[in-house]
């Protein structure tokens, strides 16, 4: 903008006001001539001082030390002899008989967090203190304690301490969060930047935000004011109980802009209880794997919407041992719990205890039905490995080669053969695995665009077992006529990993 154009913003601004106040100037005259009161501007929100005065001393502020190695092998710089800044040089970058980059050094950070008994138990997040070698809770009183680990959870970001203090501390309860609405007012207590005890206050923005932290994400959003140090710190509802646990921001500068995200206490509660009781957490396990469920999935599968979570295959060795639930079925509900989609079941089985037997409602042939199932535990890191490959599948330099296959079919652009020995010996298809095998796949095919490759097998088709290549053809056939726009395949690796995937068939 010019500065001819800005002088005219200006001046047309300084007309403006002008008026304005001649019309206010008018206006008071005509009140007074007519004795009539001028209403005072309408007082703002309530305060929240008494409600914070109360919960200021059970929020804490908690210091972290961490020594690291030096990693750096670069030699130390070199004075010339006889110098006399030789002493500062060698206690700088020796240190204590450490030589160069090999000497060690400490880092520290700070964060939030609040107690919850009085006996000294303390919630934060897990990556407030993670690696710490010292943890110290600052009261608002100005005491320290020094704070012991009880337990930690990665996958919600939550951790417990204890402290031993001379006197029952000030605590906080946890509130219920699935009653907090969208509008509501709440308030921020932490340790912003490492200033202290700070309060904000907002309202909740949204519910259920997925932030992609981690596989049981159910984050409250909120406008309060929090920034780095808040971590680990509590949101507040307006009785003073704990509905949220302040986590993560969004910000392109670290400081906040109004997008702050909280753990909430319905998922919160059983983690911190189950730290308290074990010192971990004992989730529950169904033992399935899942994918979503898309339009074209729905559509295949004879169900009105896309919601649930389809089940792609059943974990060897899991709860699920008498086929109570099959590949293909389609959770809808669980223990009483609606599951919209696949996260819902994820955090849903997680919260559920080791051993309970639930029901289960899945669509199975476009209709729904109830199995009950009791839970397993799941461990750390089983899910990984149950999820992975079951088998190294090696290098294609390490397959012999054997003669082309004949393709009898040809199918949705997929050239398919009879799985037999010698086509396992060629793609190296474990023994366990049985289906129509997959020789080739036609460029810019239905089944190309849905990342099929030859080596794969086809499973099922439909929800229907497939031995061989016509079975495929006539099923595909039999769905196309029935006004089907897509088929649904149960695919499988060489390795036995099964995945469901849609393709055209009009």
């Amino acid at each position: 903008m010019s500065t001819r154009s800005k002088s005219r913003v200006h001046s047309l601004g300084a007309s403006l006001g002008v008026l304005a106040l001649a019309g206010a100037l008018a206006f008071s005259s005509t009140a007074l001539a007519q004795n009539t009161a001028i209403r005072p501007p309408s007082n703002g929100p309530a305060s929240v001082a008494d409600l914070a005065a109360g919960l200021l001393d059970a929020v804490v502020n908690i210091a972290t030390s961490q020594k690291v190695k030096n990693d750096d092998d670069a030699p130390a710089p070199q004075v010339p002899e006889g110098s006399p800044y030789q002493r500062y040089f060698d206690e700088f970058f020796k240190g204590q008989g450490n030589q160069g980059g090999n000497r060690q050094r400490t880092v520290e950070s700070l964060g939030s967090g609040f107690v919850i008994d009085p006996s000294g138990y303390i919630v934060t997040n897990n990556h407030v203190i993670e690696g710490a070698d010292d943890i110290e809770i600052n009261f608002a009183n100005g005491s320290k304690l020094k704070a012991k680990l009880v337990g930690k959870d990665t996958q919600t970001d939550l951790a417990l301490l204890k402290v031993e203090p001379k006197a029952p501390l000030k605590a906080v309860p946890f509130g219920d969060s699935r009653k907090m609405r969208i509008g509501d007012w709440v308030m921020a207590i932490g340790n912003p930047f490492g200033l202290g005890g700070s309060v904000s206050v907002g309202i909740i923005s949204a519910r259920g935000r997925n932030i992609n932290a981690g596989p049981y994400d159910n984050f409250i959003q909120t406008d309060a004011a929090i920034n780095r140090g808040n971590s680990g710190g509590p949101l507040f509802n307006m009785a003073g109980e704990v509905i949220g646990i302040n986590t993560a921001i969004i910000s392109p500068t670290g400081g906040s802009i109004g997008i702050g995200f909280s753990v909430p206490t319905e998922l919160a509660a059983n983690v911190v209880l189950q730290l308290k009781d074990f010192g971990e957490t004992r989730r529950g396990w169904l033992g399935v794997r899942v994918q979503p469920v898309n339009d074209d999935i729905a559509e295949s599968l004879k169900m009105d919407a896309p919601r649930g979570a389809l089940v792609s295959g059943i974990i060897e060795g899991g709860p699920i041992t008498h086929g109570e639930i099959k590949a293909g079925d389609v959770i809808v509900k669980f223990d009483g719990h609606d599951v919209g989609e696949v996260r819902d079941l994820k955090r849903v089985v997680a919260e559920s205890p080791v051993g309970k037997a639930v029901d289960v409602v899945v669509i199975r042939d476009g209709k729904e039905q109830t199995v009950k199932v009791t839970l397993g535990r799941l461990e750390d890191g089983a899910l990984a490995s149950a999820d992975a490959a079951t088998g190294d599948e090696g290098s294609k330099a390490d397959k012999p080669e054997a003669a082309p296959l004949p393709a009898t079919d040809v199918v949705l652009g997929m050239k398919l053969a009879t799985l037999n020995e010698e086509a396992r010996k060629k793609y190296g298809i474990a023994e366990d695995v049985d289906g129509v095998v997959i020789t080739e796949v036609a460029p810019n095919s239905v089944a190309a665009e849905r990342r099929v490759e030859a080596g794969d097998v086809i499973v099922e088709v439909g929800q229907e077992a497939m031995e061989t290549p016509a079975d495929v053809a006539d099923r595909v056939e039999e769905l196309k006529s029935s006004g089907r726009r897509h088929a649904a395949l149960l695919i499988s690796n060489k390795s036995g990993e099964l995945r469901f995937v849609t393709v055209r068939v009009e």
